[in-house]
């Protein structure tokens, strides 16, 4: 008998480094930026249903939701919802035969729209649990057919479906593990509303067009290095985010809320990604903790989570039921 429930953790990620270029004929940005992926985490569960999936279109019965999941469609614009059926589709082609139906649960513990990529590890995760799913009826896809769909379905998937510490390339699919030793420790600051990824990209563009002086930074030899070494310090210290400009021009209350972080101890504030969340990198576990309390204590934001990195990829956890 096969396995009728399979569990996956999806990874929140923070950008050490984001470098943002012109933008492409594609409509993406050339990128250059430095990835780690967190603790704070998703969870997404597959259950195997009784009833038949038809032998072409989705196998997936219900998408439902839980935890932070406000504004999170539970339908085909899902991620998840996705990943799952292309993935499907790749079996399908190499002859897999009829399925069962499936449903999917998916407990959100990453800030939605905060720029943490939760909706792409959410996607990755899919992948993890579909894959782990499917492999009972027939021999595993190599993971290459998993990072090419990855690939398709969002710029950050593919590092999500990875995770640790990696540089990015190209819209950020192109990866190369980076060396990091040690561990880092982070708070994350919530907003109470998200921001929109494209909105801050355009954001960019509007504000370099306008003559604002805002260089794509390309060069990270100096943050490996500091990555290498451990020091946490000098990592702090070079931190870049080529959208925090655009991301504060949008929601000016950004910079209260790195100032906060900052007076309260942090080593060094920065917007996470397209924000609005904020990431405060610190000493260690207790001065996280520190930071998070005066951060709440501020009420300048909704939540503080103490985080660590790096963390894995989307994995299935190992209990299956």
């Amino acid at each position: 008998m096969g396995v009728e429930q399979i569990r996956a953790r999806a990874h929140a990620k923070v950008n050490l480094h984001l470098g943002v270029g012109q933008a492409r004929a594609d409509g993406y940005h050339e990128l250059v930026t430095i990835f780690q992926s967190l603790s704070l985490h998703d969870e997404l569960e597959l259950k195997v249903l009784s009833k038949r999936a038809p032998k072409h279109g989705s196998v997936i019965d219900t998408l439902t939701l839980s935890g932070q999941a406000k504004g999170v469609p539970d339908d085909e614009d899902n991620l998840v919802w996705q990943a799952v059926d292309k993935l499907v589709a790749a079996y399908r082609a190499e002859g897999i035969g009829q399925l069962p139906m499936v449903e999917l649960h998916l407990r959100k513990g990453i800030p939605v729209a905060g720029g943490m990529a939760g909706g792409s590890a959410d996607a990755a995760a899919a992948l993890r649990v579909t894959q782990a799913w499917l492999s009972e009826h027939a021999d595993p896809l190599p993971e290459s057919v998993l990072e090419s769909i990855a690939a398709e379905l969002g710029s950050d998937v593919p590092f999500t479906l990875h995770g640790g510490t990696m540089l990015g390339t190209g819209r950020g699919e192109n990866l190369i593990p980076v060396m990091s030793r040690g561990h880092y420790h982070w708070v994350l600051a919530v907003s109470a509303a998200g921001l929109s990824t494209p909105e801050v990209f355009h954001k960019l563009d509007q504000l370099r067009e306008s003559g604002r002086e805002l260089p794509a930074h390309t060069d990270t030899t100096v943050l490996s290095r500091s990555l290498l070494n451990g020091d946490v310090a000098a990592v702090a210290a070079n931190l870049v985010n080529d959208l925090q400009a655009p991301a504060i021009s949008l929601r000016p209350g950004l910079r209260q809320i790195l100032a906060a972080g900052e007076e309260a101890g942090a080593l060094r504030g920065i917007v996470s990604g397209s924000g609005p969340t904020c990431a405060f990198l610190c000493r260690d576990a207790a001065h996280a903790a520190e930071v998070a309390g005066e951060l709440i204590d501020s009420g300048l934001v909704i939540a503080a989570h103490p985080a660590q990195g790096p963390a894995e990829g989307a994995h299935v956890v190992p209990e299956t039921f």
